[in-house]
């Protein structure tokens, strides 16, 4: 999953890609805007990114597209 977080008053989003499903993703999201607490995401790599709930403008959740080879699609 490629994940896009925008941060309120910032001019450039966190992307993440993660391994963790869709649902999870968005299952944290409104977990922690419930509380009011901080979303934590990890990378495919392991790496932890926090985010305050507060500061968070909108999260873009995608498949990772796969690349096509040739000139068009089969």
């Amino acid at each position: 999953m490629e994940v896009k977080v925008g941060i309120q008053n910032h001019a450039r989003e966190v992307v993440i890609a993660s391994a963790d499903a869709a649902a999870d993703i968005e299952k944290s999201l409104s977990k922690s805007l419930a509380d009011d607490s901080v979303l934590k995401l990890t990378d495919a790599k392991g790496r932890i990114v926090l985010v305050p709930a507060n500061a968070i403008a909108y999260i873009d959740i995608a498949e990772e597209e796969s690349r096509q080879v040739g000139f068009g699609r089969l």
